[in-house]
């Protein structure tokens, strides 16, 4: 069975980049009938935090990346590394070192200065010295000749010769294993098929082929996808961009958009822009993932996500926005009703956030901006409103007697559209920016508008 893994360290939030990865490493597993399995990668226990780990299973819970196993934590598994960092001693595939960092600085040193690659030679495995006092360290011992190579189903044929390896640790002083160990015992047992991640594990490949190989274990097979980069061609930052998942929900991304996006970062079906996680699963194949670094696109992301909104029912899009309505302090079950003012302002946000806001002023009007009141409230203005607010007193509220209104308290009096239009609309909503006027004239219902145009500014 082909099963695929997604191993994150709980040392802060899912990044995007490892959102992907998980997608990709579901998809193929999913594609093939396989198994998806979620491993908690958390031997660094000085940075580690449950924080992180309930962050990450909400972001993949909101994704809707759904796991056949685990989730699994390193951190449970101490005793099943320690009988392999046993058993690879007990055959001479490991050895004890007791070097010092003093000792292994100077040994860099000396290889600098006559031009080597700086790498441990290997002192304690030829002349093994035990120093009382000093806990040692485990290395690895590996193969002094030859090559390690592998298909990567991604980069192509990888080949690394092992004289270009360190004796790797594989556990430090105090006994904890260390990442590349973990990880190795890990695929093994859960007899993970296909490793998918980024290309920047590409250098702990090699190693890690190599202990499995002295274990006599099965090599999985290894696609190593480029990372992703921010539109610029420059490396994302926590700093100057939105890399967590979860922020991208604040920003009213949908999960199935932002996941509809980030498959589309190197990798491709056609001309196929917007689709749903089953389409993708039929479509994806790892020979269509590109080796080229992908650009992420926050404006290419909004339209994929305006959209998958287009797709939504009224009714899925109230439930959608509601939460972020009631962060605002309204309260849906006001008039006018809240379906309805979706309906009217759906088409124009490409997010839950925008969409929101545009809900907002129906419910209570938005503070006004002073330049727009001097510039387009003035008395003359205003004296046209209050004429306006003393003819609709007299009509039945109908959406057509409004917009005949409208238009004939326009010709009535000389004016156009734009001369009632924005002081009008700036008196309802507190911005210029709006739906038809009839429709929000409609909407606020006729105690509403002849309250809002009365009101002091």
């Amino acid at each position: 069975m082909i099963t695929t893994r997604f191993a994150p360290s709980p040392t802060g939030f899912l990044h995007i980049g490892g959102a992907r990865t998980a997608l990709f490493s579901f998809a193929y597993a999913k594609k093939n009938n396989g198994k998806f399995i979620l491993r908690i990668e958390d031997t660094d226990t000085e940075r580690s935090t449950q924080e992180s780990v309930d962050s990450i299973l909400n972001a993949m819970s909101w994704l809707g990346l759904s796991i056949d196993e685990g989730p699994y934590y390193q951190t449970k598994r101490m005793a099943r590394y320690q009988f392999f960092i046993q058993k690879l001693l007990d055959h001479n595939l490991a050895y004890y070192c007791y070097c010092s960092k003093e000792e292994l600085e100077s040994m860099r040193e000396e290889q600098k200065n006559r031009g080597q690659k700086p790498k441990y030679d290997r002192r304690c495995l030829y002349h093994p010295i035990k120093k009382d006092g000093v806990p040692p360290v485990v290395r690895f011992n590996n193969p002094e000749s030859g090559v390690v190579s592998w298909n990567d189903l991604v980069k192509g044929s990888i080949q690394i010769d092992n004289k270009e390896l360190d004796d790797l640790i594989i556990a430090r002083s105090d006994g904890t294993p260390t990442y590349n160990f973990c990880v190795v015992i890990d695929d093994l047992d859960m007899k993970v098929t296909h490793v998918i991640r980024g290309d920047d594990h590409i250098n702990n490949t090699p190693r890690q082929i190599n202990i499995l190989k002295s274990l006599g274990a099965n090599i999985p097979v290894y696609a190593h996808i480029p990372m992703i980069l921010r539109d610029d061609g420059q490396k994302m930052s926590k700093r100057k961009d939105a890399v967590s998942v979860m922020q991208y929900k604040e920003m009213g991304i949908l999960p199935e958009a932002l996941l509809n996006y980030l498959a589309r970062l190197c990798w491709g079906h056609g001309d196929d822009e917007i689709f749903n996680l089953n389409q993708f699963i039929e479509w994806f194949d790892l020979s269509n993932v590109s080796n080229s670094p992908a650009r992420f696109d926050v404006k290419k992301l909004l339209w994929v996500n305006s959209e998958h909104l287009k797709g939504k029912s009224n009714s899925e899009l109230v439930k959608l926005i509601t939460p972020f309505l009631e962060d605002r302090g309204i309260d849906i079950t006001m008039q006018p009703q809240i379906a309805q003012v979706v309906n009217l302002v759906r088409n124009r946000a490409d997010n839950l956030v925008s969409m929101a806001n545009e809900c907002v002023y129906f419910y209570q009007p938005l503070t006004h901006k002073e330049e727009e009141i001097n510039k387009f409230l003035t008395p003359n203005a205003i004296d046209i409103l209050n004429k306006f607010g003393d003819g609709l007193i007299n009509i039945d509220w109908d959406l057509d007697n409004i917009k005949c209104y409208i238009k004939n308290f326009c010709s009535e009096h000389g004016l156009h559209m734009r001369d009632i239009g924005i002081p009008l609309r700036l008196k309802l909503c507190g911005t210029t920016q709006t739906p038809s006027l009839d429709s929000i004239v409609y909407l606020l219902g006729k105690n509403e508008v002849l309250k809002r145009i009365q009101r002091n500014l």
